[in-house]
């Protein structure tokens, strides 16, 4: 296994406040993009200016900042992409995710000193393409989903020691080859592999018989319908040890498109059962069970492991998704025993919330909503950006969440195995 000191928590920053919120809840290292060159445009991504920013406050919080630079370029965007790489470099960048193999060799040249991780997406399966990028220089493997731990292991086996490994730990999956998917430039022109995916995995389809056109014919798992090109999200808490096991050093969250709430819900349970499983794999297996209880509070899509432990049972479409509480504040601060929350989702008085914070969480039973701007007190409270106070008898502060019951949960039977 992996020294425990040597892993590192690798977290989506999509855009500022994800990476606040990764750093805040245990994150070691955050990923994120400029507005071009990563295979997220949708998510808020960082100007030079923000980047600049995020660097700073990525630095002074003793962890390292990874820059996405990982679309499939022509070599009319290779140009653009090399200087942004340059100018990050030279603001401090702690290394960059390239998949393309030309973007690679030339950014090996041009900006030398500029650490190079490979992306997921360039699909490195076997030893002989992992060595290939080892001998033109690249520091980090993002290795390609499809591998089992088996085969992790017998790549990590084959490579120096100083060249690190890295993969997907949690979070949404492509249903195409290591992400390479065309489906959505095919519908609406919208490439995934420049960044503009629009997701048309996910969505709802019906099947036509070439004999009956015309005719359309439900392909229905349920009244939700069934999303017939969808993978199921990936989940490893409950396998940490075996995947440390393979030699993977740096374990990767999916999420850039998520929400900051969404970001430090995930990373504040994969933080603490590694911090459990320093202590000893008695301890984290003690914790565990209450960790995957609360991994099932966030959205999330039903959960396999992936390809770890050879093919997934395929799914049928990913069965819709789920969460078994729902975001409903944000915490302002605290001072005199109330807690200032700007809303999110409904809530009512006699509610037990949870406040969402680094370590785990503390409920809250709310006795009563005052609203802020009128002074009133009220049962309820439904509508966003509304700033509120709620008594609460511990301290809680700005970078804190707090949920509530999902009133509208279904539930879906998560399968982790």
């Amino acid at each position: 296994m992996v020294a425990l000191e040597n892993v590192e928590l690798l977290a989506p920053a999509g855009a500022m406040p994800q990476l606040r919120a990764a750093l805040r809840y245990g994150a070691d290292a955050v990923y994120g993009g400029l507005t071009r060159f990563g295979l997220r445009a949708k998510a808020g991504n960082f100007t030079y200016e923000e980047l600049e920013e995020a660097l700073r406050l990525t630095h002074g919080a003793g962890k390292r900042f990874y820059l996405t630079l990982n679309i499939l370029p022509g070599d009319e965007e290779l140009k653009d992409l090399v200087s942004a790489a340059e100018k990050a470099y030279h603001m401090g960048v702690d290394g960059a995710i390239v998949a393309d193999l030309g973007a690679f060799s030339v950014l090996r040249e041009r900006v030398p000193q500029l650490p190079l991780h490979v992306s997921t997406q360039a699909n490195i399966l076997n030893v002989p393409a992992a060595r290939v990028f080892v001998r033109l220089g690249a520091k980090r493997l993002v290795l390609a989903r499809e591998l089992s731990l088996k085969q992790i292991a017998f790549i990590r086996q084959a490579l120096p020691e100083n060249v690190e490994l890295e993969a997907f730990v949690h979070g949404a999956m492509c249903m195409a080859y290591s992400g390479r998917c065309m489906l959505s430039d095919h519908l609406i022109g919208r490439g995934g592999n420049s960044g503009a995916c629009a997701q048309p995995c996910r969505w709802q389809y019906h099947l036509v018989e070439e004999k009956r056109p015309g005719e359309v014919i439900a392909a229905e798992e349920d009244g939700r319908g069934t999303s017939i090109f969808s993978a199921r999200d990936l989940n490893m808490l409950s396998h940490l040890p075996d995947l440390l096991a393979s030699g993977v050093t740096s374990l990767k969250i999916e999420g850039r498109m998520k929400t900051a709430y969404y970001v430090s819900h995930v990373v504040s349970c994969y933080r603490q059962a590694l911090d459990a499983l320093r202590l000893g794999e008695d301890k984290y297996l003690e914790v565990l069970p209450g960790l995957e209880k609360e991994l099932e509070k966030a959205s999330h899509r039903v959960s396999d492991t992936g390809f770890y432990y050879g093919r997934p049972i395929p799914s049928g479409g990913a069965e819709g998704v789920t969460q078994t509480m729902e975001y409903v504040a944000d915490v302002d601060g605290w001072s005199d025993g109330l807690l200032r929350l700007t809303v999110k989702n409904r809530f009512y008085v006699g509610d037990t919330l949870e406040v969402l914070m680094p370590g785990g969480y503390r409920p809250l039973t709310v006795s009563e909503i005052t609203d802020m701007e009128t002074g009133e007190r009220v049962g309820t409270v439904s509508v966003a950006g509304k700033r509120v106070a709620v008594p609460c008898p511990f301290k809680a502060e700005q970078g804190d969440y707090v949920r509530g019951p999902n009133r509208n949960h279904i539930e879906t039977g998560n399968n982790n195995e």
